[in-house]
Order: structure tokens, then C-alpha cells, then sequence
């Protein structure tokens, strides 16, 4: 969405803010009670999509039933020419995970603090009902002042309602997924206080505690690893505030806070002295699962042996063995039987096919290994659902051990009706065509019009129907608007600033200063500093020495529309302004247009005085402005 756009004719959008998977956030300007909220818009490409709608629709009722410091507020919902928006308050800050990254390591009790927010703004959602399910630092917004605030219900639960629709479905980010949410299950009050757990062991650490190249090897882990020590990473951490990140995320609900209230009472005495005699939490364990292998040499020697014993006559010249030696020859005789027929039904044992089904050919190999089952021939298949490259099915519905199993891999749709990619998100789309099986190449484009990120154009024609086997898309992404490192600009004559700015579609403002040591008409300071990046249509800001006269610069930017009524071709602008040196008698610029055209006048103004200007397009006036100050 464009700057300058009126949402409902309310909320003028200024810049955007974020984008996701359902939704681009912008920061706009209530009209109406004339403050900065932040703008929630539906993104184009899923208005229609009925589950996504139901989710933007659910986070806006949950926040909406929500009145707390620590949670972001709702103020309205609405419609505009078919896009769902939501209107929230504007935290001027960042998120805790970018905090986190900029301020590693944290102050023990200022830990303490963002946690006991969180924990204070997650109880009151509990006690309306409320699971958040995705809690995680970049849905935790802290301002300048250390203030926090959640946002994000999009798959928040009720727990009131009924949750047969959420089983078997993973839901939330995978890096703080509670065990049980990993496995499918219904998420209760305690999944969030295990994503909790993760949040406080990265406050402590500076990263997640478990990695891995998939997110289901992160979940795994999530399962049935241990939660790494955070006194590994800094030995100065109390334990019972470690303990805290210990018993948030035991791996059984039952073994967890009982609420938020709870975890925030123990986090409250964390850091007091009289508890460092603490011992370190453990999680009970209530049987031994642990998978043991057995030696399969020593399998086969426990056969041959029992097979050598049976076949070898017994010799006459031997005396006869008593009755107690004769009763142990023959238990450790049908001992060695039993091994040796259980080697023999253990490796000739039906072993079922695990189900492999959207797994890749990599992930499908690992896993038959653990069933102890080969891989055999991978063919390939096109299919409308199963993504590129991930099993549709295995050929064999049982195997033996050592045996092979054929796989079925998907080589994506055959044939796909090209849709409009047009102001989608790059990524999102990207993935979705090579899982069709298409090949994707990016081209990286400045755009002043067009959100970063998003697509400008594509090389297919929508509507067309393709085989995607044979085709390379080409999307060409916007990479925002152009940026332009300012260089040190002191001492640069204040012409040569000005055709610096104008070059790169900078808005120059200039004051004046009187100096003893820099020469008139030139840069004294600067604003941004040398270094710093400018996109175009930004502020640059420079103090320009002068001898005592008190005169300053402000290059105005005016976008003037193009006029193609009747057939034209071309259009004539002229421009008159008002400041020290001239009135608007006096032609200040007369140009020709082929299009809409972005101009930069510079207005020297004198103390208090006020500039003005008029465009005339075609022998009328199509916009002016007065009382313009530096």
C-alpha cells in the first residue's frame, strides 16, 4: 500500500512497518483524534482465503476482549474496498527478539522485569480464556522505556470452545513449541508457559536452546531433549532463576507452572540471596523407555553354539555327569536355544513401513534407517497436493529387516493456470512454486512505490496454463527505495549540497549559522552523519556557515499529476514561488511533462518569514501551498 493512502478515509498510511505471512503492518495517522496507530491490512493474496479471514477475524476478537498495560490495544476493524484491516495502538520501539540481539548480555534484573510484563499480560489473557499459542520475542513489543507489549492473537485459542479442529494441526513458532503442541495436541494455559520458558532461557542466554535444519528436528528436540543449562552460558546466573526456565519447560504439563501467577511468584524471589542453596530442578521421570540394540555378532555365535552343542555325541569314556551338573548343562543349553530362535524371529520379523509421507527423500532415509529398513528406487510422480520433491507414498505396506522400500517422490503439479503474483510476498511466493516444481529466480528492483519484499512483475502471464517441470519463473522483487550512504559534508559548498540532493531525490533543508571558522556558504554540520543511509524522497538536514544574516533552506518536494485528458501527450507545468528572492509574480520554472513528475524547490527564507508556492498546469492552477517554514 502506498505513503499518503487514506484508509477509510481516516488512516493516512505513512510507512510500513512489517509484513508477515497473513498480514502487512503499516504506521499511519488517525485524522480524527489525530495521533500514530499502527495498521493491521490483510494481505491481497489471502482476502479470499476463508481460513485465513477466520484467523484475522479471531485475533481481533481475542485482543479486543483484552484491557491490559502489557497488551497491545485494539481500537477498530474494519473494511475498505474489500481489505480487512485493524486498527492498533503504536508502540515506538522494537520487539524483544531485536532488543535482545542489540543489548545481549542483559542486566539479571532487567530480565527479571520484561519477564514479569509478559507473565503479567499472559495471566490476564488466561483469566478471559484466552491461550495465545504463539508466544515468542518478536510478538513482544518493549519501548524505550521498557515497557512491553504483546501483540499477535492470530492463533490465540478460547478455551471454551471446541478444540477438536486444532488436533493433529501444529500451530505457532517452532523454536518456542511446547512438546505436546509439537505432537498436535490441544494447547492449554501451561503451552504457553513452556514458550514462556523458551523466552526467559533466551533473555538469559542470547539464542533459542535448540537448533536444527528442519522444524520438525526442532520440534524433536523439543520432545525429547534436555533443555540445555543456561549456567553453561553464564555461570552467574542464580540457580533458582534458572530453575524457573528448568520447570516452565518440563516436558510433562503436569510438571509445569500451574499458571502465569505462579511462574511470575517464583520469578518475583529469583534473585534474592537467601534461595542460591537451591538445588537444580529436576523433572521427575516415571519409566525407562530407552531403545536398546542388540549385538547381532553375538546373536549369531549364541546360535552356532546351541547348533555345535545339538549335532556333538556325547563320549562314552567320559564318566556320567551327576544330576545337578546334567540339569545346568541343560538350562544354559535351552537358554542358548531361546536366543538363537528370538535372533531368528527378530530378523525375520514383519517390520511396518513408518508413514512417510511428506517427508523429503534425505528425511525418508533417516527414518527407515531407525525402522532398520532400506531405501530402494525413488521414482517420481506429478501431484496436485504433495509438494516438489517430499514423498506422496511408499510402495510396500511391510517390510522385513534389511529389506528395501520403494518411494514415490512428487515432481509437483503437471500442469498449473499462472495466477496474478503481482504485490505478494516474494518469499511466500517463491515457495509455493517450487513446491508446484517450478524453478524461481529472483531480480531485486528499487521501487518508491512498492513495499520491500513484495513482488513488482512476473515473467509468466497470468492466466496461462504451463507445465511447471519446463518453466523458470523470474520474479522481479522490490528492495524498497533506493538508499544513498551521505558522505561527510563539511566544508562542501551549499550548491554543491544542493545538486548532491537533487541527484539522489533527497529533500534538502538548510539553516544558517554564523561561523568564524568555515567559510560562508558553506557546511558547517549535518544531519544524518557521514555514513548514515538515506532513501529517496528522505530529509537531509545541513547548517550553512554565514556571515550574520539569518537565512535558511528547505527544498520542498512537489509531485505533480500527469494530465492525459483529451489525448495528450504532454502537458506544460509552471511554477511560482514566494521566499527571500522571489514573489509570485516571478516564473520560477517552466517544464514540459510526459508523465507524473516529482520536481525539488528550494525556499530561502529569512527569520520568521514564510514561503509559498503555485503550480499551474495547462493555464490552470492545479495545487499550491502557503505558510511553509524551514
Amino acid at each position: 500500500m502506498k505513503s499518503g493512502y487514506k484508509l477509510s478515509n481516516r488512516y493516512r498510511i505513512l510507512r510500513p512497518l512489517g509484513e508477515g505471512g497473513m498480514a502487512n503492518v503499516y504506521l499511519a495517522y488517525d485524522l480524527v483524534l489525530e495521533r500514530k496507530v499502527s495498521v493491521k491490512l490483510l494481505r491481497l493474496d489471502l482476502r479470499d482465503d476463508p481460513k485465513t479471514k477466520r484467523r484475522f477475524e479471531r485475533e481481533a476478537m481475542a485482543a479486543t476482549q483484552l484491557n491490559d498495560p502489557h497488551i497491545v490495544g485494539i481500537y477498530d476493524v474494519g473494511t475498505d474496498h474489500g481489505m480487512q484491516y485493524m486498527v492498533m495502538q503504536y508502540v515506538e520501539g522494537t520487539d524483544l527478539k531485536a532488543f535482545i540481539k542489540q543489548n545481549y548480555p542483559i542486566p539479571l534484573p532487567q530480565v527479571v522485569d520484561i519477564m514479569e510484563q509478559v507473565l503479567a499480560a499472559v495471566q490476564t489473557a488466561h483469566q478471559h480464556g484466552i491461550i495465545h499459542r504463539d508466544l515468542k520475542p518478536q510478538n513482544i513489543l518493549i519501548d524505550e522505556d521498557k515497557n512491553i507489549k504483546i501483540t499477535d492473537f492470530g492463533i490465540a485459542m478460547a478455551t471454551a470452545a471446541n478444540s477438536l479442529t486444532q488436533t493433529n494441526t501444529l500451530v505457532g513458532s517452532v523454536h518456542y513449541l511446547s512438546p505436546e503442541q509439537a505432537r498436535g495436541s490441544i494447547a492449554t494455559e501451561r503451552s504457553d508457559i513452556y514458550s514462556l520458558g523458551i523466552i526467559l532461557f533466551e533473555l538469559l542466554t542470547g539464542h533459542v536452546p535448540f537448533e536444527g535444519e528442519t522444524a520438525v528436528s526442532i520440534a524433536l528436540k523439543h520432545s525429547r531433549d534436555e533443555m540445555p543449562s543456561v549456567r553453561d552460558v553464564n555461570p552467574a546466573i542464580p540457580q533458582p532463576l534458572a530453575n524457573v526456565v528448568y520447570k516452565a519447560t518440563a516436558k510433562s504439563p503436569d510438571q509445569r507452572y500451574a499458571s502465569a501467577a505462579e511462574m511470575a511468584a517464583d520469578l518475583k524471589t529469583a534473585l534474592n540471596p537467601g534461595r542460591e542453596a537451591e538445588p537444580r530442578f529436576k523433572e521427575s521421570d516415571h519409566c525407562d523407555d530407552e531403545t536398546r540394540v542388540l549385538d547381532l555378532n553375538e546373536l549369531k555365535q549364541a546360535k552356532q553354539a546351541a547348533e555345535e552343542s545339538a549335532d556333538q555325541p556325547a563320549q562314552e569314556e567320559e564318566p556320567a555327569p551327576t544330576k545337578p551338573a546334567r540339569r545346568g548343562w541343560l538350562v544354559a543349553l535351552i537358554v542358548v536355544v531361546i536366543l538363537a530362535l528370538g535372533c531368528l524371529w527378530y530378523f525375520t520379523r514383519p517390520l511396518a513401513v513408518p508413514n512417510l509421507g511428506g517427508e523429503t527423500v534425505a528425511e525418508a532415509r533417516q527414518t527407515l534407517a531407525k525402522h532398520h529398513i532400506k531405501l530402494g528406487t525413488v521414482s517420481k510422480r506429478t501431484d496436485s497436493k504433495v509438494a516438489t520433491g517430499t514423498v506422496i507414498k511408499a510402495k510396500l505396506k511391510e517390510a522385513h529387516y534389511g529389506q528395501k522400500v520403494d518411494l514415490v517422490v512428487s515432481s509437483g503439479v503437471s500442469h498449473w493456470k499462472v495466477a496474478d503474483l503481482v504485490g505478494t510476498s516474494a518469499t511466500a511466493t517463491k515457495e509455493k512454486l517450487e513446491a508446484k516444481g517450478f524453478t524461481v529466480k529472483v531480480k531485486k528492483q528499487y521501487s518508491d512505490t512498492v513495499s520491500k519484499g513484495e513482488v513488482i512483475k512476473q515473467s509468466l502471464t497470468t492466466g496461462q496454463t504451463v507445465s511447471p517441470q519446463k518453466k523458470v519463473v523470474t520474479l522481479t522483487v522490490s528492495a524498497g527505495r533506493k538508499q544513498v550512504k551521505i558522505p561527510n559534508l563539511k566544508n562542501w559548498d551549499i550548491q554543491d549540497v544542493q545538486s548532491f540532493a537533487n541527484k539522489h531525490g533527497l529533500q534538502l533543508t538548510e539553516t544558517q549559522q554564523t561561523s568564524t571558522t568555515v567559510a560562508t556558504n558553506r557546511v558547517i554540520s549535518q544531519t544524518p552523519k557521514a555514513g548514515s543511509t538515506l532513501a529517496k524522497g528522505d530529509t537531509l538536514t545541513v547548517a550553512v556557515a554565514t556571515s550574520g544574516s539569518s537565512l535558511k533552506t528547505t527544498n520542498v518536494q512537489i509531485t505533480i499529476p500527469f494530465d492525459s485528458s483529451n489525448g495528450r501527450k504532454e502537458n506544460r507545468v509552471q511554477v511560482y514561488i514566494s521566499d527571500a528572492y522571489h514573489n509570485l509574480t516571478m516564473q520560477y520554472e517552466d517544464i514540459t511533462i510526459s508523465q507524473e513528475t516529482v520536481i525539488y524547490v528550494p525556499l530561502t527564507l529569512k527569520g520568521n518569514e514564510r514561503g509559498s508556492y503555485k503550480v499551474i498546469r495547462n493555464g490552470k492552477t492545479i495545487m499550491s501551498a502557503t505558510n511553509i517554514t524551514g
